[in-house]
């Protein structure tokens, strides 16, 4: 090691000296009219410019508050509320469906550039606008937001954090004395009354749903893959990569199958706890010919009713994807039969796909997933992974003082489930938190007249060159020279006699 050092170890400065005495030897002997060959070549208008990180919300509000109240809720201040049927109702959402389509719709399409600059005047940026002002809570009412972040451009390490601003008796009614006897403090029992839960809801969908389609029974399902010729190139490949991670999630007794399809669909793998495979069969595929949708949900319902290895009574599960275009009727008919016979048709619309055909194939609209590019097609089929396999994962629960009492702190988020340890958000995508509050039907006179209100925020940090983010809320951030966060939503609950 020290000779090949002192064979290479000019340093910098020897060099530079070493053709310094060159050049000027040189100079010297071409005084004269001898010309010289010469040539110049170089790089112009180099630039480098800051990336940027811009986190983006949009959210859902719903209230359960018994039925016939709409007018109530109207007059709450909500004058564009929905009555939803059984007592619930639409409070508000961002986008609203007054200025382009529902929400639902919306916030896992590519129908509307939520980064986009026309996105924040429907979007909360910046801007602590209220998601809850209730006034007339009582005992047995809920009311749940669905927060969808959006992180625009870079990846980043997204915190929830939150604070009770208020937490007030506002005096005691009657019937609260005659319970609790005289509360001097003028704190109120609201807070430590109403109990809330906070999730990772994978499909928007407003719902907690804790218990994955695998963990209910036998779980069989058909990866059903887009094969055309529009596939070719780096669509084909990351879709190999995304799929086969999914399968190498699955566990015995599950059965997974691999069904290809462009002009007409083939069952490449039938159904298989064999993982290895399934796998083999997806990286086997090869790119071209047309889009038929429809023959490939035929065939992915036939191996899941009919395969030799197909259970009666298993929880059968499609997942579609597809990048192009295709005869609507037949695709849409063909899914209403899967679905009538008893399949859950999850959808990835990739790219330049027809989203609006895809939605309509899925089981819900929550079933349906976009992919704006191919390098998002692992975070998606980890977020189906994680509904069918293990279903929705609870951040918090408790008390609303316990779990504010938590999120004071900030609550580190996980930008992709599936994966061992805490994975940030990736850039261009949508993902989704429920945060749910319940005021049980049991508590007594003591909450009467109490209000509380809080503030609900989301922060996020870049993730690259960021190997170890923490990050403090107390106004001072630990790992960047960036502010700590501002509340982007907040809310009142009051009960009253």
């Amino acid at each position: 090691m020290d000779d090949n050092n002192d064979t290479i170890g000019l340093s910098r400065r020897k060099l530079l000296a070493g053709l310094g005495v060159v050049g000027v030897a040189s100079a010297g002997a071409g005084l004269g009219t001898t010309a010289y060959f010469s040539d110049d070549e170089g790089f112009a208008n180099n630039t480098l410019t800051a990336g940027e990180l811009d986190l983006k919300l949009d959210y859902k509000s719903t209230y359960l508050g018994g039925p016939g109240r709409l007018e109530d809720v109207v007059d709450m201040g909500y004058p564009d509320a929905e009555d939803l049927g059984d007592g619930r109702y639409l409070l508000d959402q961002a986008p609203s469906p007054a200025d382009i389509q529902t929400w639902e719709d919306l916030v896992q399409s590519e129908e509307f550039d939520f980064c986009s600059d026309e996105a924040d005047e429907f979007l909360v940026n910046g801007d602590g606008i209220p998601v809850f002002t209730l006034d007339d809570v009582k005992p047995g009412d809920s009311g749940e937001v669905t927060i969808s972040i959006h992180i625009c451009d870079n990846p980043a390490y997204v915190y929830l954090a939150g604070e009770l601003t208020e937490n007030l008796e506002n005096g005691q009614s009657e019937p609260e004395m005659e319970d609790e006897g005289m509360d001097t403090d003028s704190i109120g029992e609201l807070a430590d009354a109403i109990e809330v839960c906070v999730w990772y809801d994978e499909d928007c969908d407003n719902v907690y749903e804790p218990t994955g389609t695998g963990q209910q029974q036998e779980l069989e399902v058909a990866l059903v893959s887009d094969v055309s010729g529009s596939m070719s190139g780096s669509a084909l490949s990351s879709l190999k990569a995304a799929a086969t991670s999914f399968v190498g999630n699955l566990s015995s007794p599950d059965e997974a199958a691999a069904i290809s399809f462009s002009t007409s669909a083939s069952t490449d793998q039938e159904l298989t706890t064999n993982y290895q495979l399934v796998q083999n069969a997806i990286n086997n595929y090869s790119a071209g010919g047309g889009t038929s949708i429809a023959a490939g949900i035929i065939e992915g319902e036939d191996e899941l009713l009919n395969g030799t290895n197909a259970t009666p009574g298993a929880s059968k599960v499609m997942i579609l994807l597809s990048d192009g275009q295709s005869d609507e009727t037949a695709a849409i008919n063909a899914a209403n039969d899967a679905k009538n016979n008893g399949i859950r048709i999850f959808t990835i619309a990739l790219g330049n796909a027809d989203t609006g055909l895809l939605e309509s194939v899925a089981s819900s609209p929550g079933d349906a997933f976009v992919a704006p590019d191919p390098a998002d097609l692992d975070t998606v089929y980890a977020e189906i992974a994680q509904i069918v396999l293990e279903g929705e994962q609870k951040i918090l629960s408790g008390t609303m003082s316990e779990v504010f009492a938590e999120l004071a702190d900030g609550e580190a988020l996980d930008g992709n489930r599936q994966e061992e340890g805490r994975q940030p958000y990736p850039g261009a995508t949508t993902q989704c938190i429920g945060f749910e509050w319940t005021l049980p039907a049991e508590v007594g006179n003591e909450i009467q007249t109490d209000s509380v209100s809080f503030d609900l925020a989301v922060y996020a940090e870049q993730s690259r060159h960021n190997d170890n983010p923490q990050v403090a809320f107390n106004g001072t951030d630990v790992n960047s020279t960036s502010p700590g966060p501002a509340p982007n939503g907040t809310g009142n609950v009051s009960n009253s006699n």
